[in-house]
């Protein structure tokens, strides 16, 4: 049947390899981090610049910060001059003027106040209008100004990191910070 003694040496030599395997330790030695010392040399054998790289147009994309300019120190971000917009907020009770917003595509006119976007006052409305990131920062709300006439003339964004000056002069709008500042007809769902 069972050899007993077969099972006992069998057993024993079992035990003393686990108690020797505990015994010598079973780390690894860990690497040494060389992550920075990578970056470093990639970052040295990319030539510098002094064009900005493009900005991307894409859901969250448009760029606080601009490329770092041919010669400037390391690690320093050329800062842009961005137009800080306005707080709508800020506006006192007294001083909300309303205005006759025509939205062409919807085919409605409704009374919209210089503090409140035209996005919020379409979707009060019931309105499905299209957006994203509600924060001015891509084109999935955008309109135009039905006439095609410079949109700096209609609204004040709050914030606008997205449209250029030229594509605003064409009348586009971004919905969801643009707020009005006289009647006019918008068409939604219009991208440069």
């Amino acid at each position: 049947m069972v050899n007993t003694l077969g099972l006992l040496l069998g057993l024993g030599m079992a035990l003393t390899l686990v108690g020797l395997h505990f015994l010598k330790g079973t780390a690894k030695p860990v690497p040494e981090d060389i992550a920075s010392e990578v970056l470093e040399q990639r970052a040295s054998t990319v030539p510098e610049t002094d064009f900005p790289e493009p900005y991307n147009r894409s859901i969250g994309g448009g760029g606080g910060a601009g490329a770092v300019a041919g010669g400037a120190a390391e690690g320093e971000l050329e800062e842009e001059e961005e137009d800080e917009g306005f707080d709508p907020e800020s506006i006192p009770e007294d001083e909300v003027e309303y205005y006759e917003i025509e939205f062409a595509k919807e085919g409605e006119t409704i009374e919209v106040a210089n503090n409140e976007s035209l996005l919020d006052a379409g979707e009060e409305e019931g309105w499905d209008l299209p957006y994203a990131c509600r924060q001015g920062q891509c084109l999935s709300c955008s309109g135009r100004v039905a006439s095609g006439d410079d949109a700096h003339e209609f609204v004040r964004h709050s914030n606008n990191e997205t449209l250029s000056d030229d594509e605003m002069e064409k009348g586009y709008v971004l919905t969801c910070t643009a707020h009005p500042t006289t009647s006019f007809t918008l068409e939604t769902d219009e991208s440069p």
